[in-house]
Formats: C-alpha cells, sequence, structure tokens
C-alpha cells in the first residue's frame, strides 16, 4: 500500500511539472523581409498557436525590406495568441524595426542595432513624403499598442522629430542595444536565445523550432520579387520568341513553365485567383490572334497586352475582384514595380537587339538559318514582279514557310491565317525578303 501511494505521489508531481513546463515555438527571420518572410511568420503564427505555445520567439537578424510585407507580419504579431518574444541577433533596421516593435519583449545581443526605418526604394533614394507619412504613423500605433514611446518610433522614421537628449532633428534615430535598454525599447540585453529566455522569466521550457518543409522553401523562393521579375522577364521573352518562329517551340515551352511557377505558388497562397488566371490565359489568345489572324496591330493586340500585365499584377495583390480597399498603396506600387520593371526592359532590349539576338548564338537555333542557293532551287531577286503570281504552299504557312512558284521555292508569309500545304496561293505583296500570299 506504501509503494502504491508513492507511485500515485510521483505521478500527480511528475503531472504538475509537466503542466508547468511552458511551450516556447521559435523561427527565424533572418532574410529581407518580403512575401518570404510573411509567409514564414504566418505559418509559424498558426502553428504555435495550433499547439497552444505559451511564447513565440523570433530569432531575427534583417536589414529591412518590403514595407508591406512588414506591415502584415507585425499586424499577425500583435494579434497573436501567445506572448511574442524578438531576440535581435545583430542587425534590426527599418522594416525589422517595425516588426521588433510589435512584439510584446524585445532583447538585443550587446552589438545588435535597432531603427534606421526611413522608407526608400529599390536604389535607396528616400520616397515622397505621403510614404513616410504612412511608416510614422504605422510606428506610432505600434509602439502604443506594445507600450513603448511612439515619439522614440517616430523618431526612426522621420529625421525631422527631435527628442531632447535622444535624438537631434536632422537625423534618423538608430538604437544600440544599451541605448534601446535605456529608453525602455528593449527588455535588456542578451548574448543567446536561452539568456533571453531567462531575462524574460522563462525557466522551465521545451523549444519548438520551426521546421520548413522542401515544398516551403521553393514556394518561398518563388513568390521573392526578385524571381518573380526573372519569371516575368521569361514568359514576355518566351512568347516574343516564339512568334518570331512557325509552330510550337522551346520559347513557348519556357514561357508556359515560367508562368506555372509564377502563379502556382500563388494560386497555393490564396493570392492569385482563378479569374486574374484566366486573364492572363485570354490576353495570351487576344495576342496570338493579333499576330495570327489579324494583319498589324490593334485592338486585339493592345487588350491582349493589357490583359496579360493585369493578370500578372492583381495576381501579387491581396484583392477582393478589383477592390483595393484592403491593400495598402505599397504593396499596389511593389507588384506594379514587379511586373512593369521586367515588361519595360523586355521591351526595350527586344526593340533595340531583337533582330540581331535572333542571328546569333544559341538563339540562332530558334531561326531558319538556311542558306537559299540558286542550286537548290532557290533565287534572291527583287520579288515584287512575282506580285499577282499564283503557286503552291509547299509547307503550312503559320504564318510562315515556303511557297512554289514556276518551279521556284520562296519564304512566304501568309497574310491573314494559316495556309495548309498544297493550297493554291496568290503573292499580293512582299514585305523584305518574304512573299505575302493569300489562298486563292
Amino acid at each position: 500500500m506504501r509503494y502504491l501511494l508513492l507511485f500515485c505521489f510521483l505521478l500527480f508531481a511528475s503531472t504538475l511539472e509537466a503542466q508547468d513546463k511552458k511551450l516556447v515555438y521559435q523561427f527565424k527571420i533572418q532574410e529581407e523581409i518580403g512575401p518570404a518572410a510573411w509567409r514564414t511568420t504566418q505559418k509559424a503564427v498558426q502553428e504555435a498557436e495550433a499547439m497552444n505555445a505559451d511564447y513565440i520567439l523570433i530569432h531575427m537578424n534583417t536589414y529591412g525590406g518590403m514595407v508591406d510585407a512588414a506591415d502584415s507580419i507585425r499586424t499577425r504579431l500583435l494579434n497573436a495568441k501567445p506572448i511574442v518574444i524578438v531576440f535581435i541577433d545583430n542587425n534590426a533596421a527599418s522594416a525589422g524595426a517595425l516588426i521588433s516593435i510589435a512584439c510584446d519583449s524585445i532583447y538585443m545581443r550587446k552589438s545588435a542595432s535597432i531603427g534606421a526605418a526611413t522608407v526608400v526604394n529599390q536604389t535607396g533614394e528616400v520616397v515622397p513624403d505621403k510614404y513616410q507619412s504612412y511608416m510614422r504613423a504605422t510606428m506610432r500605433a505600434t509602439a502604443e499598442s506594445t507600450g513603448r514611446d511612439p515619439r522614440i518610433a517616430e523618431a526612426m522614421v522621420d529625421p525631422s522629430v527631435y527628442i531632447e537628449g535622444i535624438i537631434d532633428s536632422g537625423k534618423v534615430l538608430t538604437f544600440t542595444s544599451s541605448e534601446a535598454k535605456r529608453y525602455g525599447f528593449s527588455n535588456g540585453t542578451a548574448e543567446s536565445i536561452a539568456e533571453a529566455l531567462a531575462l524574460a522569466g522563462v525557466r522551465d521550457y521545451t523549444v519548438v523550432k520551426q521546421q520548413l518543409t522542401g515544398l516551403d522553401r521553393i514556394i518561398n523562393l518563388l513568390v521573392s520579387p526578385a524571381v518573380s521579375g526573372i519569371l516575368v522577364l521569361v514568359i514576355l521573352g518566351g512568347i516574343y520568341f516564339e512568334l518570331q518562329t512557325p509552330g510550337v517551340g522551346f520559347p513557348l515551352l519556357a514561357a508556359i513553365t515560367a508562368a506555372i511557377l509564377y502563379f502556382a505558388p500563388l494560386y497555393l497562397e490564396g493570392l492569385a485567383a482563378n479569374w486574374e488566371i484566366l486573364l492572363f490565359v485570354i490576353g495570351l489568345v487576344l495576342l496570338a490572334v493579333e499576330i495570327f489572324v489579324i494583319p498589324g496591330f490593334g485592338v486585339a493586340g493592345i487588350a491582349g497586352i493589357a490583359s496579360i500585365l493585369i493578370g500578372l499584377v492583381f495576381s501579387l495583390l491581396q484583392n477582393d475582384g478589383f477592390d483595393l480597399e484592403f491593400t495598402g498603396a505599397t504593396e499596389v506600387v511593389t507588384a506594379l514595380a514587379t511586373v512593369l520593371i521586367p515588361f519595360t526592359t523586355v521591351l526595350v532590349f527586344l526593340f533595340l537587339y531583337g533582330e540581331k539576338l535572333l542571328e546569333r548564338g544559341a538563339f540562332k537555333r530558334l531561326v531558319l538559318q538556311d542558306v537559299q542557293s540558286p542550286a537548290a532551287g532557290y533565287v534572291i531577286t527583287d520579288q515584287h514582279q512575282l506580285i499577282g503570281a499564283k503557286g503552291i504552299a509547299k509547307t503550312t504557312l503559320r504564318p510562315t514557310g515556303k511557297v512554289e512558284i514556276e518551279g521556284k521555292r520562296y519564304d512566304a508569309r501568309a497574310e491573314s491565317g494559316y495556309v495548309e500545304a498544297g493550297m493554291t496561293v496568290e503573292v499580293v505583296g512582299q514585305e523584305r525578303f518574304e512573299l505575302i500570299v493569300r489562298i486563292c
């Protein structure tokens, strides 16, 4: 009986000990703040809340990044059920400062710094005041929510803010670890995560670290602005080169692959809706109709390009149809830049070097390079005299190919639509070294 009572006592004690043990969910923000960091944070908070974690601990070291992503992260952290602690390993600059201020407790390594949250563009230039105003208000509101001095938070954005004994006007505020502690912006100095947790009063705990799957890492890579921009380049470049060659070839395959890689992670994350992907496909169809069916370039071509661009841009936004009420101006500007910069780059590059590019290197394989010698039955002469002549399409014209007139072969292009091999055609014009033909 004595042993039974002892066993029950030990079991009861171990149960109490397990109940007192705190659960800490740990994840990292150690990259540029962007869609990948937002996705990682969202996943972390969801997992921490699902396992009823007592604390979320962020291991941070970042120079900042995109304001819209940082705003999404700070909002999620402010609304998280567990207590949120951030350990700043080295840097919490710009967008990283905003995220840190959203946490309940901040602990910094002795060599760490926090601040310098002025909004800048991709070249490092300070953007207009309307963007600074938004960031100032966001920093103030976040500091107020977590019990920190809103004027100090504002001084990290606005160089005109003067706080006696802390910052002179004309300078953007950045705190060292000791300064942040002195002015109530951090809760202490720690050299490790274990030390930060000890300072936070967390003694008996279990740490669960976030485990990103291979799919998570791939999606994080694909949703980054840099990779999205490259994929847009491949999509547009592939479409251009495919239109220069008859049939279905490598450029089209590259464009389709890039489009799948662009839209798939956005669709999985709930950003790209069905109508946005459909709009992109409709744009491709309209562009193909303009190039292959309708002579010249008009309404269908313009509508096609517009549909492609709108589909690409809206797939990057958290919108409800065309309603952007809950989408920040910074998020819209970022989406436009991600799509329009590569689009403009491709347009200018192909306008200047498109034809030369098709004549050299690996791109020579994308166009016909056969020598049209007289011995092989070809003629290279002024062909205006052939206008009105009739012949046979020796290959299918989609829209370009070969025709035979009076026993001689010529490069030709269909005036509209497609011409099947074996059909009788009539020459209606000449453009450079191609005959323009139509079905008789």
